[in-house]
């Protein structure tokens, strides 16, 4: 690092993320800048397989690009939540399935220019199906299951533009070879 950090300042906090300003003062020069970061808790990805070898998908109202996404199940990590129990109880909340097999992918930084997200991905094999318990907001979600050919033609195509859920595939593929 050339810099250090002279002056740090939360400037929002909200419920999903907070706001920091860093002055940092570079070393040798002096000179001084400054840093605007989103502080993220982060969060859990769930890549669900059933037996038959279909990917199990959400379909997601999101807000800031009013459009619904095809996406692979996720939620933001509480307060010094484990991933691997986030992703567990995600899994179960918003498809109603449940695995005692949850492997874990690898990890992502969703936007490391401003943000420190981080998004763990996991891979839940042997899928029991069951009851969702979805959340206020997601009433409207529906499961959608697709081969590894429809996944491929739906990137491809743009109909899958979430970035956790194409790096969830690519973490797949590397994997499994799929």
């Amino acid at each position: 690092m050339n810099f250090k950090v002279v002056k740090r300042e939360t400037i929002f906090h909200g419920k999903v993320f907070d706001v920091n300003v860093d002055e940092i003062e570079y070393n040798g020069t002096g000179n001084k800048a400054s840093r605007q970061v989103a502080i993220h808790p982060g969060g859990a990805v769930v890549l669900p397989v059933t037996n038959d070898g279909k990917i199990v998908f959400v379909t997601q109202y999101r807000y800031p690009h009013n459009e619904v996404l095809l996406e692979l199940p996720a939620g933001k990590l509480e307060k010094g939540e484990d991933p691997f129990l986030c992703a567990s109880r995600e899994l179960t909340e918003e498809t109603g399935y449940t695995s005692d097999k949850i492997t874990k992918l690898g990890k992502i930084y969703t936007t490391p220019g401003f943000c420190n997200e981080i998004l763990y991905i996991y891979l839940a094999e042997d899928i029991i199906p069951g009851i969702h318990a979805r959340e206020e907001g997601e009433e409207g979600m529906e499961i959608v299951e697709l081969t590894a050919d429809e996944v491929d033609d739906k990137i491809r195509s743009g109909k899958i533009v979430d970035a956790k859920t194409i790096c969830g595939i690519a973490y797949y593929k590397l994997k499994s070879g799929y």
